[in-house]
């Protein structure tokens, strides 16, 4: 049962399989603006995505895979743009919310922390830290930043993050083509390396707030 739904989950021809470019396209844009979608893969899937990058180029009308990254990272903008509105609209509400399986208020608070910490330049970053990148345009929409400066650092981000990740998948993909066969143990690899400094994050977190008890 269990090697199935690691099969499942970890292999990219299921999310080809499945919905291909416009399955992606609605992943990134999920976990780029809806705090629901903390808990996508956006770094791994982007990778992957990359190594198939000209199957699903031949898929979307048989474009240049340039224009496939365009059409994910304009995805990625549109995600950070309705996270934006969202905070504006709700960010008291948030507050407030109790904690439920899909909105956990300490991920909101390590965003503001972010923000905080890194400026408008955030908006940048934020896009290669898993779960934080969900919730950094909540929280500038929250605090009101400048919108035309947020769209600017919304479009570096975005197109940063997806040609960054994308063009390495498919440039190792190239240079090591044995990588195909082993992309479980390089989509695990990935995952550990982005989430595992949040996760220290909340650990040394949570024992500073025991602490400061």
């Amino acid at each position: 049962m269990w090697e199935t739904i690691k099969h499942t989950i970890l292999s990219p021809e299921w999310y080809i399989q499945m919905g291909g470019l416009y399955l992606l396209l609605l992943v990134i844009f999920a976990e780029t603006g809806l705090f629901v979608g903390f808990f996508l893969p956006g770094d791994s899937l982007l990778f992957v995505a990359g190594i198939y990058a000209e199957e699903l180029a031949h898929e979307f009308f048989n474009v240049h895979f340039s224009i496939v990254m365009l059409v994910i990272a304009l995805a990625g903008i549109l995600g950070n743009l309705v996270g934006y509105w969202f905070g504006k609209k709700s960010g008291p509400f948030l507050y407030s919310r109790n904690d439920t399986f899909f909105f956990k208020k300490r991920h909101l608070k390590s965003a503001q922390e972010f923000y905080e910490k890194n400026g408008a330049f955030t908006i940048v970053a934020a896009r290669f830290v898993p779960i934080v990148r969900t919730f950094v345009p909540i929280v500038a929409g929250i605090v009101t930043m400048d919108y035309r400066k947020f769209t600017v650092y919304n479009i570096v981000g975005s197109v940063a993050w997806v040609f960054s990740m994308m063009l390495a998948g498919y440039f190792l993909s190239r240079q090591f083509p044995w990588i195909k066969d082993r992309l479980e143990i390089i989509v695990i690899g990935i995952i550990l390396i982005t989430t595992l400094p949040v996760i220290f994050k909340f650990i040394l977190g949570n024992k500073k707030g025991e602490v400061s008890e």
